[in-house]
């Protein structure tokens, strides 16, 4: 927690299931920091959230607030809060999780039957170790609760609407609210979009996206000679995978590899220092810069399945064995972190489906960076077909994930600041150029 003085903390009673209203209830942790401008500025409260599913957002309302532009921060309270399941609120732990936290762990990708048979047995051991530690709220942590959840949250705040900043599944978390209470959504700024596909779709979208940005990496490391790992996009493949092919040593596996990848290829930002990190490793042996520094967050991991198997119909196993199957035929090597909703072929299935968008919301903005791997663009605007009347801005060039109050693009920023103050919408199909480069 924060020990700024300006961060004002408090929790909101709920129920667990909204069909038993005096059933069992769940406390949701909330902040709040004030608006810095004057009454006549005031534009009343805005809810953020970072993503996830599983992504703390109590914090988040200071750490996004300070990114936001000064006109956004005089005139909005900003709210923050922990998703039911995550953080303060009631949060969700898969005991073991199927060997989840065990390092180093088997490497994630399936080359045969033998694997691809002990691949699902450890899915379905993470999921039999969900059900068993979460128990009977388990149905309960799922999108449309949450979605319930920020209503209670904005009649707490005495707010007509809710007016909302959601970035990465913090957009569907967002078109779910609008679907369940069209004429209390306010002014929303959705940006880096997960489509409206079932989870594990999306999941392996994102897979086949990733694949993409990783050969933009290789290419982007092979045009600095100062690296040391080659000077064309195969000469750097051929590093990596070799570097790939020695490991475990000690903790660190292909596993825990894989991960560090995956955060990496998702903002370029951190691409220079991965590749100084493997760089080392090639030349001298020594992987402690890839290595990752923060611990295993069991309660992340844990609110990442149980939300995303909550939300969506059970992929068959034929489906969960396609995909990956469908992956290696694109590239022998890919990268399968993100498929986290292959273990809801294991999973009860949901009491209730998602429901995203409906006829009658007002029209809201998308923001979305043109190559993001992390939340596709052509996703987003699949989003945006659900969204009746909404626009998107796109942040042309750009292979981060994030983009309003994230990439310092004064066109996009500009632009979704105006809206959130004005309630006046850019031109259909509008593009931003002004990208730093990584």
């Amino acid at each position: 927690m924060t020990d700024n003085p300006e961060v004002q903390c408090g929790h909101l009673r709920v129920p667990l299931d909204y069909a038993q209203e005096n059933g069992p209830a769940i406390d949701v942790a909330v902040s709040r920091i004030r608006a810095s401008g004057t009454a006549a500025q005031h534009r009343g409260a805005l809810l953020v959230n970072p993503g996830g599913p599983g992504g703390t957002g109590l914090d988040y309302a200071e750490s996004k607030r300070a990114k936001m532009p000064a006109e956004v921060r005089q005139s909005y309270d900003i709210i923050g809060f922990d998703p039911r399941g995550v953080g303060r609120s009631a949060p969700v732990d898969c005991g073991p999780a199927g060997g989840l936290f065990d390092h180093p762990r088997p490497d994630p990708v399936p080359t045969g039957a033998e694997q691809e048979s002990a691949y699902l047995d450890g899915l379905h051991r993470l999921a039999d170790d969900c059900a068993r530690a979460i128990g009977p709220a388990l149905p309960h942590i799922n999108t449309t609760n949450t979605a319930r959840d920020m209503d209670r949250i904005r009649q707490a705040l005495g707010e007509p609407r809710l007016n909302y900043v959601g970035v990465s599944y913090g957009t569907y978390l967002g078109a779910a609210y609008a679907a369940e209470f069209p004429q209390r959504t306010g002014r929303m700024v959705l940006d880096s979009v997960v489509s409206p596909d079932a989870w594990h779709d999306f999941d392996v979208r994102q897979g086949f996206a990733m694949l993409d940005q990783r050969d933009a990496l290789f290419d982007w490391i092979a045009a600095r000679p100062e690296i040391r790992l080659g000077n064309d996009r195969n000469t750097v493949r051929e590093h990596y995978l070799d570097a790939r092919s020695k490991l475990p040593t000690g903790q660190f596996g292909p596993d825990e590899f894989d991960r560090v990848v995956y955060r990496a290829l998702s903002r370029t930002e951190r691409w220079e220092p991965f590749a100084h990190a493997l760089s080392r490793y090639v030349h001298t042996g020594d992987n402690t810069a890839l290595r990752p520094t923060e611990p295993d967050d069991h309660n992340y991991e844990a609110a990442l399945r149980t939300v995303k198997c909550a939300d969506s119909p059970r992929p068959a196993v034929h489906d969960v064995l396609s995909a990956v199957r469908a992956l290696r035929a694109a590239d022998p090597q890919p990268v399968l972190t993100g498929v986290e909703a292959d273990t809801c072929a294991f999973w009860p299935e949901p009491r209730e489906t998602t429901r995203l968008g409906h006829p009658r919301m007002p029209p809201v903005l998308l923001t979305q960076a043109e190559h993001d791997p992390t939340t596709p663009l052509d996703g987003a605007r699949r989003m945006q077909a659900r969204l009746p009347r909404s626009r998107l801005i796109t942040l042309d060039g750009s292979r981060s994930h994030g983009a309003f109050a994230s990439q310092r693009s004064t066109c996009l920023d500009t632009a979704a600041a105006h809206y959130l103050l004005t309630k006046s919408l850019p031109p259909p199909n509008t593009h931003c150029t002004d990208l730093p480069r990584p």
